[in-house]
């Protein structure tokens, strides 16, 4: 029986899988009314395909840049997605993550 090309990479993609650590922040105190910065920053995960949206409710937040997709040696990729915001009391403002069929919402949490 022979081992194809494609066979070996599928093996190794799943024993690469790994999870996205998520940490969602601001650049500056976060303080209602006043303009920030909200940032998502995902890493440790393989493979590489993953979606990031950034919430305000459960509606995604327009004019959001992103990184390149980057590696590190032990092939886990890391991105940042941020878009500038002014908070505003009783919004919920969160970072919406999908990786292999995963989707998770982590909140951003004011420094009040």
């Amino acid at each position: 029986m022979r081992c194809t090309v494609l066979e070996r990479c599928l093996t190794l993609s799943l024993l690469l899988s790994a999870s996205p650590k998520v940490q969602v922040y601001s650049r500056n105190p976060g303080m209602y009314g006043e303009k920030n910065v909200l940032i998502c920053h995902v890493s440790g995960f393989h493979p590489p395909e993953i979606k990031i949206d950034l919430l305000k409710g459960e509606q995604e937040i327009p004019g959001a840049s992103q990184t390149d997709l980057a590696f590190e040696e032990n092939w886990q990729y890391h991105l940042t997605k941020n878009v500038e915001f002014t908070p505003k009391a009783g919004e919920r403002y969160s970072c919406r993550v999908t990786h292999m069929r995963n989707t998770q919402t982590y909140e951003w949490e004011a420094d009040m």
